[in-house]
């Protein structure tokens, strides 16, 4: 059984004092999901990921841009293992604990591991062992194309998910809203304090930007269709959940529909792939 220390990454840190803004400028240019934060002397103090913003952004109703809110307002304590941890003891700690990445540690925190990196790891071990169809949540929240942003987030937290799917009026799937998407969306509005609103279009209105969550605020004039990714990455239920995991890397997403029939009848997530793999421990 390999140990953490032969997938682990070096971590990408950012200080506790800076925005959340450029915590998610780092996000989105680095393409990961998670930093590592460090207080004024560089030591590691905790960790912030693309879910904490994302749920603060769905929830916070504050007027501040979000280049005035520290990051240290949304850290978390990190939860560390040391090197020679099982890879799949390291799977059971995260679904246990339903947490994304840990922390290795030697001496001091050398390094990181992320669901991704789980999921790799299967690809490379675990060839003929499940099928998706043994691991999916057999279930999807969804919403319409016309719906506005402060709908879907609300039925985000509704539902404790963190990607919606997008249908027509007729029920066709069109498309998926994620908390990626919600990124893009408030990386270019949250950063000002005012928000212009030309949904009417015989007046123009301007006012203070009050988070998704607010109709009278960008929540209330997006709709998901303008922030959804179209087309959905979807796989048969009777593949090898290997295939499932190489087109969650291949496309860099963190979960691709499921096909019974033609039809779409659940999710994988890595959150199903790190479940599996302690399982089969």
């Amino acid at each position: 059984m390999s140990n953490v220390k032969l997938i682990m990454k070096k971590p990408i840190i950012i200080e506790n004092s800076a925005s959340i803004f450029k915590a998610m400028s780092h996000i989105a240019d680095s393409k990961i999901s998670r930093l590592l934060t460090s207080d004024d002397s560089g030591q590691i103090v905790g960790i912030i990921t693309e879910k904490d913003i994302g749920l603060f952004l769905l929830e916070n109703d504050s007027e501040k841009n979000l280049t005035e809110i520290p990051v240290s307002d949304l850290t978390k304590p990190l939860i560390e293992v040391s090197e020679t941890t099982p890879i799949e003891d390291v799977a059971h700690i995260m679904h246990t604990k339903n947490i994304g990445s840990v922390g290795v540690a030697s001496s001091d925190t050398v390094g990181i591991v992320t669901k991704t990196d789980l999921v790799r790891y299967y690809i490379q071990n675990y060839v003929g062992h499940k099928r998706v169809g043994d691991v999916m949540t057999v279930s999807y929240s969804s919403m319409y194309l016309d719906d506005p942003l402060y709908k879907i987030v609300s039925k985000m937290i509704e539902d404790k998910v963190s990607r919606l799917i997008i249908k027509s009026n007729q029920n066709e799937v069109k498309g998926v809203v994620t908390f990626g998407d919600l990124f893009r969306v408030s990386m270019t509005m949250g950063k000002y304090n005012d928000v212009l609103d030309n949904s009417d279009p015989l007046i123009s209105v301007v006012f203070h930007r009050k988070g998704f969550l607010n109709p009278s605020g960008f929540g209330g004039t997006v709709l998901a269709k303008d922030v959804m990714t179209p087309n959905i990455i979807s796989i048969d239920y009777n593949d090898d959940l290997v295939m499932a995991c190489t087109e969650i890397i291949e496309n860099n997403v963190n979960g691709i529909g499921v096909l019974i029939n033609d039809k779409l009848s659940g999710i994988v997530s890595k959150t199903d792939v790190v479940k599996a793999l302690y399982e089969l421990k």
